[in-house]
């Protein structure tokens, strides 16, 4: 690109030149980041809280439809444009302050990495255990406070992610390709075996409240199981999940042709499969409760009940694939991106993804990930919400979807503001992370509820702030766009 400053550009951030991804493909970017071990776990809790298939159609359908439509919003930023979510920030954070949101989101990307890889690890042993002597080392041998067989697994599982990258973007469509659709056909044939062992099939679960209750506690959805507080936050929860992925979706429709070709594969991948993938979650669950007795929602530990070692190698696999597939997709392209970003002559897309790893890789010791699985979505999603807030608005309400894309390379163009950064953005930004992410976990300040709520806290406070502020002539560029 001519007259490209060279901290702002490689070819890796450069606006896309082929546009080979279609329909098919912006599909499967939600099949492998819906269908993993954390996605199923979730999705089979909420279906079974809310309480009936009628209040599931309506809380799940109608978060799906809103999901839908934040995922067209930055898609359609990134066919425009071509660029990478970093890139994209430049418009609205400034050509050096967007190395605030873009390393914000990575920071986050590396935490998830760590937790996706620790579940994918998990199917495996759950798989090996099986054999007495194996459980007997896995109960009696442990490194780096984990068991040792959870430590080899860990590393096994995180190793073969680097190969699904070796080639760039490439290979991770063509991986997902593949990954999505396996996952499918697995889920089905557990599904449908399940049912035929329980001689039916019913969805009043016919599990005790307090047993529910108990079970899905990490779910963090509060409120009798049906209410309407537990509706509510079950749509909140489901929406708040893919927080880090509305930012970042313009990594990947970039690659589209067309608008119409990721509304497409948005509309077949959301709504559509995240409906029947929390529909099939919830029936598996209750045909389990149904032949084993247990409130069991993680599928290897249905897999690990099976009889035969093969449909129990079969499971373990499919489900170690899937969560690679969401790590590949959501945990590894965007931090890759993000700090290419902030280092771009430095460090390549390759490099980006590869340093990722190995953060997640030392955070494994000291596992954040586990314990309360609502309170790490929740706190990493309330995160993200002022960053696409400012976006958004910034995108389309101040600039009204036109960008000068030579100039998200140059540091003198319109997006220079103050030395790089856009002050209004940075202050949005801030104000909206203190009340959403940091004063929630240090104060007592805000009621209970607030946590669940968070990330929509933060993309109202987000917006709500920048809007005016931008607007400020002293915050302004002269150059800037609008």
């Amino acid at each position: 690109m001519e007259n490209a400053t060279r901290g702002l550009y490689n070819e890796d951030l450069a606006p896309a030149k082929e546009r080979t991804w279609g329909a098919f493909s912006i599909f499967n970017v939600w099949t492998s980041d819906v269908h993993s071990l954390w996605g199923y776990y979730l999705a089979a809790s909420l279906f079974l809280l809310c309480g009936s298939f009628t209040n599931f159609l309506i809380a799940i359908g109608l978060s799906s439809l809103v999901i839908f439509a934040i995922m067209n919003l930055i898609g359609y930023a990134g066919v425009k444009t071509g660029v990478p979510y970093p890139v994209l920030a430049r418009a609205s954070f400034g050509v050096w302050g967007a190395n605030l949101p873009a390393l914000v989101r990575a920071v986050v990307a590396c935490f998830w990495y760590g937790a996706q890889t620790a579940a994918a690890s998990w199917a495996i042993v759950a798989l090996l255990t099986r054999n007495e002597a194996i459980l007997e080392f896995h109960q009696t041998s442990h490194m780096l406070g984990h068991s040792t067989l959870d430590v080899i697994c860990f590393v096994v599982v995180w190793a073969l992610q680097l190969l699904i990258i070796q080639n760039g973007m490439e290979t991770v469509r063509k991986f997902q390709d593949w990954a999505g659709p396996a996952v499918w056909i697995a889920m089905l044939v557990l599904a449908i075996g399940l049912v035929i062992k329980a001689g039916g099939f019913s969805l009043d679960h016919g599990i005790a409240p307090e047993l529910l209750l108990e079970k899905t506690r990490d779910a963090g959805v509060s409120g009798e199981p049906g209410s309407l507080s537990a509706l509510m936050a079950v749509g909140a929860t489901w929406i708040t999940y893919f927080a880090a992925l509305y930012l970042n979706f313009c990594d990947f429709s970039r690659y589209a042709p067309s608008k119409a070709v990721v509304r497409k594969g948005n509309l077949w991948g959301l709504p559509v499969n995240l409906i029947l993938f929390s529909l099939v979650a919830g029936i598996t669950t209750i045909a389990a409760y149904q032949v084993y007795g247990e409130v069991l929602l993680h599928p290897e530990q249905i897999s690990a009940k099976f009889d035969s070692w093969f449909l129990a190698l079969l499971a373990a696999l499919t489900f170690a694939v899937a969560t690679l597939g969401i790590n590949v997709v959501a945990n590894f392209v965007s931090p890759a991106f993000d700090i290419s970003n902030a280092f771009p002559h430095k460090i390549s897309f390759k490099g980006g993804g590869y340093i990722t790893a190995v953060i997640a890789l030392c955070l494994y010791p000291f596992a954040p990930w586990e314990g309360n699985a609502a309170v790490f979505v929740n706190a990493i999603g309330a995160i993200m919400g002022p960053l696409l807030g400012i976006i958004v608005v910034d995108y389309y309400l101040i600039a009204k979807g036109e960008i000068k894309v030579a100039d998200l390379y140059r540091e003198d163009g319109a997006y220079q503001f103050h030395g790089g950064w856009n002050i209004a953005a940075l202050i949005a930004t801030i104000i909206g992370g203190l009340c959403c992410s940091i004063l929630p976990h240090l104060t007592d300040w805000f009621p209970s509820w607030w946590g669940t709520y968070g990330w929509f806290f933060g993309v109202a406070i987000g917006a709500v702030l920048y809007y005016p502020l931008s607007r400020m002539p002293v915050m302004r560029h002269p150059h800037a766009h609008g």
